[in-house]
């Protein structure tokens, strides 16, 4: 059986081939019931105070910056963020991350944007 090769939604990243040639996808989504903070995963996308898909969430938290952290997807090996020289610093599980350097994203993680605590689901 031939598969298209499409994907059918953006937020939907190949993370690998079943045997039967199937492909499986993963969704990450970010939330904070709390805050009403709800954003599904884009590959590339950066998350903002002024730039990105998420600004909205935000633009009004003057502790998060313009350009604070970035979404990436690695078909095989799953979802990274990373910290784009933000002024209050990105945490995954309560550690800092260094600008610039990848780190893996796992179901059940809690990230902090600034003083936002988003917990990670990756179904």
């Amino acid at each position: 059986m031939a598969t298209s090769g499409r994907v059918s939604s953006i937020s939907q990243i190949p993370m690998g081939v079943s045997r039967s040639g199937a492909r499986s996808f993963k969704n990450l989504r970010l939330s904070n019931t709390s805050l009403n903070i709800f954003i599904e995963g884009l590959d590339g996308a950066v998350i903002g105070r002024r730039q990105g898909p998420y600004a909205q969430y935000f633009q009004n938290n003057m502790y998060v910056s313009g350009v604070h952290a970035q979404l990436h997807c690695k078909a095989g090996s799953g979802w990274y963020i990373v910290d784009k020289h933000s002024s209050n610093g990105t945490k995954l599980n309560n550690r800092p991350l260094q600008p610039d350097v990848e780190m893996l994203l796992s179901d059940g993680d809690i990230v902090m944007i600034a003083n936002v605590n988003l917990e990670v689901s990756i179904k």
